[in-house]
């Protein structure tokens, strides 16, 4: 069987010329001898490697110098919980603002609260089974908290904030796990962003994490994998990072670099999402459930008029090469990622079967 078009929300497809390359340096690394899973992490081989990373993860993000890159493991779930860790110094007296917008929302909630007592909801658009994006104007928040958290895009939900939030002097954090390096951003906006790679950034087992220096260092005592100043002061090697994720993470950077950037990669992917929706919306087969002025440019859902039809779908559309699109539970239906490194064809192929499907079936 040959590549399938993979609209996984995560672990998500990569670009097939990082693949390529991955498999052509595999055995034998740039002429040293060993594949970069048999490296030293000390070695100058590899400190080059996470050297590069780094570098072009601070400029495509357009990272200030006042921000330390850290690549961390455990994913944005660990983040739930580091982030209180190193930001609430006093729980008795400190808050902090969750802006709650479906399912990763609630979880980093529920791990804050474990942290400390005082975590407000400043919003959220559950009643509405998180659909849309709260608007600036209904965000409750309080000018005394430590922190906001954002999650800046819901994969289940197939929503996306289209603005950032003004917090005033309060810090802003955001797990971008689903469309960091998507779309442009001012990162000075933000106290502390994280981010899962394996969406958009490359594959599993590597967390990026952007926090300001003057978030670094409040709490001693904290142990050592979860406290930031630790981390930043051993440049991401306190212990042996996830050596060959953060290879594959930069040629990712690489490739997007290569593409034009962040700049080149929002283009292409309001121009994707756009095709998907217009064809949706143009059905009377199809139907989006997330409210326009939210619509995800990486996570599409949508269902079709008769949930019967749903198992032909998606098993016919595996026949056509068009993998992974069942919807999450809680939303039924479909779902189509369409992350940076899905093509162009492969939206076009799935609009495609999705015309004729609706042609055999409607």
């Amino acid at each position: 069987m040959g590549r399938v078009f993979n609209f996984s929300a995560g672990p998500a497809a990569l670009p097939v010329s990082v693949l390529e390359r991955a498999r052509d340096e595999m055995v034998d690394y740039q002429n040293s001898g060993m594949s970069v899973m048999e490296m030293s992490h000390r070695s100058k081989e590899y400190m080059a490697i996470i050297a590069k990373a780094e570098a072009l993860v601070r400029k495509l993000m357009g990272i200030p110098k006042n921000y330390h890159v850290l690549f961390q493991q455990g994913g944005a779930t660990m983040q739930f919980t580091t982030v209180p860790m190193n930001l609430i110094s006093d729980p008795s007296t400190q808050s902090a603002d969750y802006i709650n917008t479906g399912s990763w929302s609630k979880k980093a909630i529920k791990e804050a609260k474990k942290q400390f007592a005082n975590v407000r909801v400043a919003a959220t658009s559950e009643e509405v089974n998180f659909s849309r994006i709260p608007t600036q104007d209904e965000l409750k928040l309080n000018p005394e908290s430590t922190y906001v958290h954002m999650t800046t895009n819901n994969t289940i939900f197939g929503t996306e904030f289209h603005y950032t939030p003004d917090t005033g002097s309060v810090p802003l954090v955001a797990d971008m796990s689903s469309n960091i390096l998507s779309r442009k951003l001012d990162v000075s906006r933000f106290g502390i962003i994280y981010a899962g790679a394996q969406k958009n950034l490359g594959p599993s087992g590597v967390t990026l994490v952007v926090v300001r220096d003057d978030l670094v260092g409040r709490n001693d005592g904290l142990p050592l994998m979860a406290d930031y100043k630790a981390q930043a002061e051993k440049e991401s090697m306190l212990n042996t990072p996830p050596t060959y994720a953060i290879y594959i993470l930069g040629l990712v950077l690489e490739w997007m670099e290569s593409k034009g950037g962040v700049e080149a990669m929002e283009k292409i992917n309001i121009r994707k999402a756009a095709k998907l929706y217009s064809a949706i919306d143009a059905s009377g087969f199809y139907g989006c459930p997330t409210q326009v002025e939210s619509r995800s440019r990486m996570n599409i859902p949508f269902t079709l008029k008769d949930d019967g039809l749903n198992a032909a779908f998606l098993e016919q559309a595996k026949g056509a090469g068009l993998v992974t699109l069942k919807g999450h539970r809680s939303v039924g239906g479909m779902r189509a990622s369409i992350y940076n490194a899905m093509p162009e064809e492969g939206v076009d192929a799935l609009i495609s079967f999705m015309q004729d499907f609706e042609r055999k079936n409607g």
